[in-house]
């Protein structure tokens, strides 16, 4: 049995119409699903919206406040648990990415550049006057879920992107460099580094796949990310190396085969290089 389970749309959504779609307030989600406070993943998009309340988020070894207008956008395989007031209130929304680009076609989730993995931020605050202009979209999502319209389906997609959109706007505002000119290439190697990282470690091997030298490649990530692409390279290993660990499913020594690593000594000396501790120190400390 995994320590850290990895839940699907289906393991909240009772309604077998929406099965990839899941909408609910916060305190009504947590009533019917208390084991989300407990670290976990999900195998699909994951939105929360806070209005009420305060707490500490975890995502992925990274700890955020949470407080009135805090919203957070993971994407799957994110791991995260939190730890809330009692006068918590807000807005969970859930929906699997078949569902997204299949219903608007042309537009794919992975348009919206604050769901890509290596410069995701994964929270935002937003201010009164923005809560004023996002919140009515949730309420709406709300109001349309407990209802049994015709559309239904329709509209709680057009509203969530919606959503999508007020958030898009609030983070090129605030992260200036998503709209850099880098950005195509930026994701293709975010692209690149998903499929090969486990097996591929050298910048050298993007750079090519990329068609730019590698001088470029590091001027790009120095650009957007303030990393070279050795370090973004680097982070993404340690951050799976990280998940695999505390999931506890395998031993150490099959943790490094499974990133690519067959000798153990390296494995071991590279993570403390990064993380400061050994991996077993990492793994009886999580």
């Amino acid at each position: 049995m995994k320590k850290y389970p990895i839940y699907s749309v289906q393991n909240f959504s009772c309604n077998d119409i929406h099965r990839d779609f899941y909408v609910n307030t916060f305190k009504e989600h947590l009533k019917s699903h208390s084991f989300v406070e407990e670290p976990h993943r999900h195998d699909s998009y994951l939105m929360v919206f806070f209005t009420k309340g305060s707490g500490l988020h975890e995502v992925d070894f990274d700890q955020f406040e949470i407080k009135r207008g805090s919203l957070f956008v993971l994407q799957p395989g994110q791991m995260h648990h939190w730890s809330l007031s009692e006068d918590i209130e807000g807005f969970v929304i859930i929906f699997s990415q078949e569902l997204y680009n299949l219903y608007f076609g042309q537009k794919n989730i992975n348009d919206y550049n604050f769901y890509h993995s290596i410069h995701n931020r994964p929270e935002m605050v937003f201010e009164e006057k923005e809560i004023a202009k996002i919140q009515p979209y949730f309420d709406l999502l709300i109001q349309e879920n407990n209802e049994n319209n015709k559309y239904q389906l329709d509209k709680m997609l057009n509203l969530l992107d919606s959503i999508h959109i007020e958030i898009a706007r609030k983070y090129n505002e605030t992260y200036s460099h998503q709209t850099h000119s880098y950005n195509i290439k930026i994701n293709k190697f975010e692209s690149l580094l998903e499929e090969y990282f486990r097996k591929e470690k050298l910048p050298s091997f993007y750079a090519e796949k990329l068609n730019i030298t590698l001088k470029h490649l590091n001027r790009i990530c120095n650009e957007i990310l303030q990393k070279t692409a050795t370090e973004v390279i680097t982070d993404r290993v340690i951050l799976e190396i990280k998940r695999m660990l505390i999931d506890k499913q395998l031993a150490v020594n099959e943790v490094a085969f499974k990133v690519g690593y067959e000798d153990y000594s390296y494995f071991s000396r590279f993570f403390k290089k990064q993380t400061g501790m050994s991996p077993t120190e990492f793994r009886n400390i999580k």
